[in-house]
């Protein structure tokens, strides 16, 4: 059994098609084929069960594709660990990342850190901050960096940066005359929000129970799987949302959303790791990057 076959194999098993994980892989469909029945013969044991085009893990799959990951974790950490003797001249890091944090805070900074680094072949995977969590425990990422909580023994916390939350409606919106809202006025409209899961979801649940509501006491018409589809829900006229400024400043510059006062809480960013992961020069270094940004800072770790 080789490494190469561990991942075609896990591969196959994500995409549950061959042809998608040969494209994924840069190989062709007959030499991914090959190592999956190579594996399949020498072991005596069937992987995967073919239905139609697609095909599907067997419960033998299933306990196998636990193991070869596992088997990939450490091999990826050998060679980071070679790779980090080298200083910053050459390697990769893996990076995931939620929403909000992956497509509008960190982007200009992988960019500055780019810039300084060449030799470092930056990958970012994006979802929510489960999905992040997930990933990082999984040794499948780096490091990663959400703006929910997260509750995991195995993981590494540290806050990194803060986020300004809005209360927005779209222009036509009947709020949005009003200079301003009390929290009970909040159960008189639909909500449109993120799916349950993610960071902008918590704070949206979060915020009502500071002002002593329920999520069941508001009318979530919409629930949506990301912030640009929340965005243009809102500024078509569906309802009100509680959205990252960052992901809604250019509407508000444009008059297609309206802000409404109301106290709310800022957010923090964080950073993800695993606690018995080795931690690269090159994740020292994009660490050092992000404390030198002007955003507040925060002391500690959980």
């Amino acid at each position: 059994m080789t490494l190469e076959q561990l991942r075609i194999f896990v591969a196959v098993a994500e995409q549950e098609h061959m042809t998608r994980a040969a494209s994924a892989l840069h190989l062709t469909q007959s030499a991914t084929s090959a190592a999956i029945a190579t594996l399949e013969a020498r072991y005596a044991t069937k992987l995967f069960d073919r239905i139609g085009r697609n095909i599907k893990l067997t419960e033998a799959g299933r306990l196998f594709l636990i193991e070869a990951r596992a088997v990939l974790a450490r091999a990826s950490a050998a060679e980071t660990v070679l790779a980090d003797l080298a200083g910053l001249t050459r390697g990769s890091l893996s990076i995931s990342a939620s929403q909000t944090v992956g497509n509008y805070w960190l982007p200009p900074l992988l960019h500055h850190y780019h810039q300084q680094h060449p030799g470092i072949t930056l990958d970012l995977a994006i979802g929510n901050t489960e999905q992040v969590a997930l990933r990082v425990r999984d040794g499948l990422a780096d490091v990663g960096y959400v703006e929910g909580e997260i509750d995991d023994p195995a993981l590494s916390i540290t806050p990194v940066a803060e986020d300004e939350l809005v209360l927005v409606v779209g222009a036509t919106h009947p709020w949005a005359k009003r200079a301003s809202l009390e929290p009970a006025q909040l159960r008189e409209t639909t909500w449109v929000a993120r799916e349950p899961g993610s960071g902008t979801r918590h704070v949206l649940e979060a915020t009502l129970s500071g002002f002593g509501l329920a999520p069941k006491d508001i009318r979530i018409g919409l629930a949506l799987p990301s912030n640009e589809s929340v965005r243009s829900a809102v500024a078509a006229g569906a309802g009100a949302t509680i959205i990252s400024k960052l992901v809604i400043v250019n509407l508000l510059k444009s008059g297609g959303l309206v802000e409404l006062a109301m106290p709310l809480p800022k957010r923090r960013f964080f950073s993800v790791r695993h606690k018995e992961r080795f931690v690269t020069q090159a994740e020292r270094e994009l660490e050092r990057l992000i404390g030198d940004i002007p955003s507040p800072r925060f002391s500690g770790e959980r």
